[in-house]
């Protein structure tokens, strides 16, 4: 009977300390599949997809990012204006951008913006009139090839040519562009509304109607030295003209 209750007490231990072991192994074998559960249903595996992705994109704007810094661009801000939407729970409130993008040497765009802070929608802006630059034809690389007109809405601008040194004559919104656009010599004068938006359209519909006198002679199909010839210089005096005029 002693012997029976040793090997009784001696088996006790070993069935104490089996299901203290076992617990451990159910517990870490169990433990395996919930996290590859985890994983399958979008956990590190799918965040590993999501972060791979966001790098492939971060990889084509950081293409874009160096063709941009590969020019200077003239950046003004023109007008910034609070906006506000309505919604159920009260006003949202915002801000809007114009800017004016362009290179100084007869490149110039408009683009505006908005957002819920000011930097932001700044910079949406200024994307946006990064992609909409026009070409701007220059004589001698500092004014206009001849006077112009624009008109948008309620906006009339008139933009001529000035002789060096007379500097940019213009107000508010059309200075930034001529700045932008690297002129500096223009005459302009705006009639009808003050709203920087209309005036902005205004001035790039008067800016996108210059020609050069190499162009028009291109369409013609005739020299440019005969074109100046026929404002009464000589062939002398033309052909030195024509040799001059880059664009």
């Amino acid at each position: 009977m002693a012997d029976e209750n040793t090997t009784g007490e001696g088996n006790q231990p070993e069935a104490v300390l089996a299901p203290e072991t076992t617990p451990q192994d159910v517990t870490g074998v169990a433990a395996e599949p919930q996290q590859q559960q985890r994983r399958g249903r979008g956990g590190r595996s799918g965040g590993d997809r999501d972060r791979g992705g966001r790098g492939r994109r971060d990889d084509r704007r950081g293409r874009g990012g160096e063709d941009d810094n590969g020019e200077e661009f003239v950046e003004k801000l023109v007008h910034i204006n609070r906006v506000s939407k309505t919604v159920k729970g009260g006003k949202r409130f915002g801000f809007a951008a114009l800017v004016v993008v362009g290179d100084g040497k007869g490149r110039a765009g408009f683009g505006h913006g908005k957002a819920r802070e000011v930097p932001e929608a700044i910079s949406k802006a200024t994307a946006a009139a990064k992609k909409a630059m026009v070409r701007v034809p220059l004589k001698e690389g500092r004014t206009l090839h001849h006077d112009g007109r624009g008109h948008f809405g309620a906006g009339k601008v008139t933009v001529r040519t000035a002789p060096a040194g007379t500097g940019i004559i213009a107000g508010g919104p059309m200075r930034a562009v001529f700045e932008s656009l690297g002129v500096a010599d223009v005459v302009t004068k705006s009639v009808g509304t003050s709203n920087p938006y209309n005036m902005i359209r205004a001035t790039f519909a008067a800016l996108t109607d210059q020609t050069s006198p190499k162009s028009v002679a291109q369409r013609r199909g005739k020299k440019v030295a005969d074109l100046l010839r026929r404002g009464g210089a000589s062939a002398e005096v033309a052909a030195a003209d024509a040799e001059a005029i880059a664009e």
